[in-house]
């Protein structure tokens, strides 16, 4: 598993074995070339870049070529145990809209995004007057593809107003180091957020 990220790490270990999973810009196929190998899961990915789904062919990972901002309309009501999305919540156009798709079609969704109240960011903005860049939000202002950012706390409470129960949660960086500040105070110390949501 050393050759995943960090949050990809952890997504694995939330995954049942032999559950069926829907990947939303799944990028490589990593995740899913791992669950279907030690998990046997089965399922598909979503992905819209062509070098992507060239790699995900290569590696057996079954593909759909769809861009999400168009809906998850073709998946019928709870047709998998797991919805995933990682890193892209961030560069959709209506993130919200998308949340609930993925709340309609599995029965679980896992969903992660770079933290921007991360202490970094604060310092960045506050000392410099400039948005941050960093590993979790690599490009400049100008030409990301990040268009929603959001803080740990900006998702929990539209958990609470989407009536979305939060059943797990977890912070990681990118050097996977001890997580004890992240999990006291993680709006400020996580720099990467995983949630685990059931549906309604």
């Amino acid at each position: 598993m050393s050759a995943l990220r960090p949050e990809l790490q952890k997504i694995c270990e939330w995954v049942k074995p032999g559950s069926r999973v829907l990947d939303l810009g799944c990028g490589d196929g990593s995740l899913l070339h791992w669950l279907q190998t030690n998990r046997q899961t089965t399922g598909y990915g979503v992905e819209i870049n062509r070098q992507n789904i060239l790699s995900c062919l290569k590696k057996n990972v079954n593909i759909i070529q769809a861009d999400l901002d168009a809906g998850l309309t073709d998946f019928e009501d709870a047709s998998f145990d797991y919805v995933i999305m990682t890193q892209a919540l961030q560069a959709l156009q209506r993130p919200d809209k998308t949340l609930a798709e993925m709340a309609r079609v599995g029965r679980k969704s896992i969903v992660t995004f770079p933290n921007f109240g991360l202490w970094k960011h604060r310092l960045y903005l506050s000392t410099k007057g400039r948005m941050p860049v960093s590993k979790a939000l690599p490009a400049q202002w100008y030409d990301t593809q990040n268009i929603h950012l959001c803080t740990v706390k900006d998702f929990e409470r539209f958990c609470e107003q989407q009536a979305m129960i939060v059943s797990k949660k977890d912070f990681v960086d990118y050097e996977h180091r001890p997580a004890t500040l992240m999990k006291l105070w993680p709006n400020l110390f996580g720099e990467v957020a995983l949630y685990q949501i059931n549906g309604k």
